[in-house]
């Protein structure tokens, strides 16, 4: 029997680990620099949890039967799992006039999806980082997020990506005309720029105008503004819209680069939970464009986990590994071979071998990491030197049957 892993799970090899920490570690060094702290949340969350208020879609969770608790799943994302941790350990157990907010976390963790019907062997498995910035609402929180994200990618060297901006729910609100056994049809053919699906679809002249209008509200941000200012909007829908500019204001003034932003007024997540803005990170390498990461912000999601019902504002954005692993492959940034060892000690006879694991212990002792090897016998020194030249071993410690040390560099 041939033994392989499950369709959709793959293994990672030392090189593949090696360029994906080295990912994970630049982001978690930005994270520290913005002040953002590490949580880990469970991997498993009870089934009810992750469906609390339809933040996420029951199809998206791979599922596991407890014959006496109920029904569990993996979680398909982290934002509900750190809202859920957030509700019932930080703010549902401390008092409310005490509560330090707002609270910036960050995580490092691996997420699970179901595949859509019919796509048996697609990925289940996938590494994220992100934040969530808790208890901030306005335009400062939303700015510091988008700026973090834009630092995130400047220190991970990447070039050419472009940031899509939206706004959920003056999405949901421009999209509210049409009736709702045509709405998700419309919205669908704007997101995939689909303008012949869109000209087919039964809807009414007024309805097909205000559709093709949609179809066009992403591009330059003065230029998307000014378009839909053109609307009869009402007064939410014109609070939203000067929101929008001010934060695009803020941002220009703000980032020391200008960002390679577009708005997109059709933008729509996979997640129902988003209150106000939304935004993907789009890689420009590939003529089919890959999304680095995605996030927003969410007004409502933490009320549905607090015992009492309180919600704090939220926001926050995950960054996919995989993605960036694969973009940055192209480049120079990626280490291309896994940390050699510093040392190989050898012990020369039976009666060293206790004092060539006393000397290897000492080296590793060092306040700096150093990485060391011990021989393990049964080769010749012409053998051990070709291992050590191979592996990119620096020095050899030939430990003599007294216990003493002879070192030799290699070059």
């Amino acid at each position: 029997m041939v033994h392989q892993p499950p369709a959709g799970a793959r293994d990672l090899l030392p090189l593949e680990v090696t360029q994906k920490r080295w990912i994970a570690d630049r982001l978690q060094q930005v994270f520290h620099r913005w002040g953002y702290h590490q949580i880990i949340t469970s991997t498993l969350e009870w089934l009810d949890t992750l469906m609390a208020g339809g933040a996420i879609q029951r199809s998206t969770v791979i599922q596991l039967q407890d014959a006496e608790a109920g029904t569990l799943g993996l979680r398909p994302e982290l934002t509900a799992s750190i809202a859920r941790a957030f509700a019932t350990r930080i703010a549902g157990s401390t008092n409310e006039a005490t509560l330090s907010l707002p609270q910036r976390l960050y995580y490092n963790a691996n997420v699970f999806r179901r595949p859509p019907m019919g796509h048996h062997g697609r990925q289940l498995e996938f590494y994220q980082s992100g934040v969530e910035l808790l208890g901030a609402g306005g335009l400062l929180a939303d700015a510091e997020i988008l700026l973090l994200l834009a630092d995130c990618l400047n220190q991970l060297g990447l070039q050419q990506w472009h940031l899509i901006l939206g706004e959920a729910g003056l999405t949901r609100s421009l999209f509210s005309p049409f009736p709702p056994s045509v709405q998700e049809k419309v919205r669908k053919a704007i997101a995939h720029l689909d303008r012949v699906a869109l000209e087919t679809l039964p809807l009414s002249p007024e309805l097909q105008e205000r559709a093709l209008f949609l179809f066009d509200l992403r591009g330059r941000p003065t230029d998307v503004l000014q378009k839909v200012a053109s609307l009869d909007l009402d007064a939410s829908e014109r609070q939203i819209v000067e929101q929008l500019k001010a934060l695009i204001e803020r941002l220009e003034q703000s980032s020391p680069t200008p960002l390679p932003l577009m708005l997109d007024l059709s933008l729509v997540q996979t997640f129902e939970y988003y209150t106000g803005i939304v935004f993907e990170v789009v890689s420009d390498r590939d003529t089919s464009q890959r999304i680095l990461g995605q996030g927003g912000r969410y007004d409502q999601l933490l009320g549905l986990y607090h015992p009492q019902g309180e919600t704090y504002p939220g926001i926050g954005f995950c960054l996919n590994i995989e993605d960036l692993h694969y973009v940055l492959l192209s480049g120079s940034q990626l280490p291309r071979q896994t940390p050699a060892s510093d040392w190989l000690v050898i012990p020369e006879t039976t009666q060293s071998e206790a004092a060539a694991f006393a000397y290897a212990q000492k080296l590793r002792e060092s306040e700096h990491l150093v990485r060391v090897e011990m021989d393990l016998g049964q080769r010749s020194p012409v053998d051990i030197r070709e291992y050590a030249r191979r592996h990119r071993i620096t020095y050899l410690a030939w430990i003599k049957a007294d216990g003493t040390p002879m070192i030799e560099t290699l070059s």
